[in-house]
Formats: structure tokens, C-alpha cells, sequence
């Protein structure tokens, strides 16, 4: 895969770096974060980081792997993929997460735009997949406005890596042609993006 750099108003999209490291980790120390994502640990460490950014930099079929950056303090917020591209098929899947300092300013709503625009407009996908687990709110409801659809439920899909507990996974689905039909262009609009 290509190295992609997304740009919207106020972020940027781009590859990990190996300096990112502190800035994932105070995203991710956070059972508040941490517990919403399947494979992320409690606590989690510097060494965690690393590990995870190196597999991030070295696993580029398939995905795309992007750190979130706010412009205005040229720091790592969270993170957003797509995962498990067929090109064949026209799907992928992935997911997000944001520095719990950082949410509910729109800066989820931003990047998650962004990277179903990218998915869409620039990998020529059809469909988009996304999982959450049971009472992650946030998630759900910004999926649906973004005109994501609830498709079922993967019982015991998960043993969190944060809490031990097992996990359902909801899933839900995006096509192509709902996301160009939806009505609110400000979720809709054309982000920048750089290939390096």
C-alpha cells in the first residue's frame, strides 16, 4: 500500500512514526479508551507502542494504518484504519479511537469522515464494516450518522485485552451509495489527500 497523508481542516491522517510513541500511549493508558478496543491492553505501555507501531509500519497489505494528528499541536490523537481491504469484493473493515482528552470536540467525527471519503473515493471500495462493543454509545451513534446501518450481533466475539471480559461484538455496515446520499455535506465533503 501507498504512503497516504489525509488532510481535513483540522487534522491529519498519515502514517505512524516511531516518535508517535508517547502520544499513543496517552491515548491508550486509559481504561477509558483502552476498553472499547479488543486487542489493546491495560495498562498500556511504552513497549506496547512500539510493538504496535512497528506492526503498523511493517503490515501495509491489506490496511491502511493511520495516525490522527491535530494540526494546531502537531500531536497523535487517536488512530483510524482500514483493515482487511478486498479489492475483489470492494469491502473493508476497521475502526477508531481518540485520546479520551480530546473527544467531543468533533475531531472522531472528522477523521471517521475522512476515512470512509478515502475508502470510498480513492480505494474504490463499495461497502465498509465497523464492530463495536455493547455500550459504547459514542461509537454507535457516530457510525449511524454517518449512515452506517446496525446488520447483527458476533456473540462472544472478543476477550478484551483491557478488562478480560468476554466481549460482543455489534456490527454494522456502510454502502457506497449511502454514504453519497446522504443529505448533510458537511460529513460528505472531499478531504485532501497526498500521496508520498
Amino acid at each position: 500500500m501507498k504512503n497516504i497523508k489525509i488532510e481535513t481542516e483540522r487534522l491529519i491522517l498519515r502514517e505512524y512514526k516511531m516518535e508517535d510513541i508517547d502520544d499513543v500511549v496517552e491515548g491508550l493508558n486509559n481504561i477509558n479508551v483502552s476498553k472499547w478496543l479488543a486487542n489493546v491492553p491495560f495498562p498500556y505501555t511504552r513497549e506496547n507502542a512500539k510493538e504496535f507501531i512497528t506492526y503498523a509500519l511493517n503490515n501495509k497489505i491489506n490496511s491502511y494504518n493511520f495516525a490522527i494528528v491535530l494540526k494546531s499541536e502537531n500531536k497523535v490523537i487517536g488512530a483510524t484504519q482500514i483493515s482487511n481491504i478486498n479489492f475483489t469484493h470492494g469491502t473493508a473493515g476497521g475502526g477508531i479511537w481518540l485520546n479520551e482528552k480530546y473527544q467531543g470536540r468533533g475531531y472522531g467525527t472528522e477523521a471517521f469522515g475522512a476515512r470512509i471519503n478515502f475508502a470510498f473515493n480513492e480505494l474504490g471500495l463499495r461497502r465498509l464494516e465497523n464492530g463495536y462493543f455493547k455500550d459504547n454509545e459514542k461509537s454507535h451513534k457516530m457510525q449511524l450518522k454517518f449512515g452506517y446501518k446496525d446488520e447483527g450481533i458476533r456473540r462472544k466475539r472478543f476477550i478484551s485485552k483491557a478488562t478480560n471480559k468476554l466481549e460482543d461484538e455489534y456490527i454494522t455496515g456502510l454502502l457506497k451509495e449511502e454514504w453519497k446520499n446522504k443529505k448533510d455535506s458537511k460529513l460528505n465533503k472531499y478531504y485532501l489527500v497526498k500521496y508520498l
